[in-house]
């Protein structure tokens, strides 16, 4: 009955958490908006989700999103040092191709949306065998170094979750 009602029940969960962010109250009449728009939202999109995204472990992917903020926080302040005292003409932007392990789509989307998320980097194309991802790196004087920093740091944790 659960999983009928819940077909997605991790993004029941997500719109729950999202919803109390975006009103930012913690009232009776916001839990029953957020539980109804959990319920709704999945059932009415199910149809375009014909496989469900299988986290076999859920308490890496809160450590991968503790690492992931973390990066973002240490990212800006390399980000700021290469724009105010690297030389412009030293700066060496690289695009890189890295080539993907990762089977699940989802997890190849996580991935994608962390290397963008991260100052400094840029996912901007996948292939069309979707087996790499183009990245734009702002200041990589070793691109393999950063080719290898994405595969071990992001896509080897993606990899233990998702598959």
């Amino acid at each position: 009955m659960l999983k009928r009602l819940f077909p997605h029940p991790y993004l029941s969960l997500t719109l729950i958490v999202l919803w109390f962010m975006l009103v930012n109250q913690w009232k009776l009449g916001s839990l029953v908006m957020a539980v109804i728009l959990a319920t709704i939202l999945p059932l009415v999109t199910s149809a375009w989700w014909p496989d469900r995204a299988r986290v076999r472990h859920p308490l890496r992917l809160l450590g991968y999103t503790a690492l992931v903020f973390w990066d973002i926080i240490v990212a800006n302040f390399q980000v700021a040092y290469v724009i105010l005292f690297i030389p412009r003409d030293k700066v060496q932007s690289r695009w890189l191709t890295v080539p993907l392990d990762l089977k699940s789509p989802e997890a190849v989307s996580l991935l994608a949306g962390t290397i963008t998320m991260t100052p400094g980097t840029l996912s901007s194309d996948m292939s069309a065998c979707g087996r790499a991802l183009l990245v734009h790196a702002l200041h990589a004087p070793d691109p393999d170094a950063v080719r290898d920093q994405i595969k071990s740091r992001y896509e080897a944790r993606l990899k233990r979750i998702f598959e």
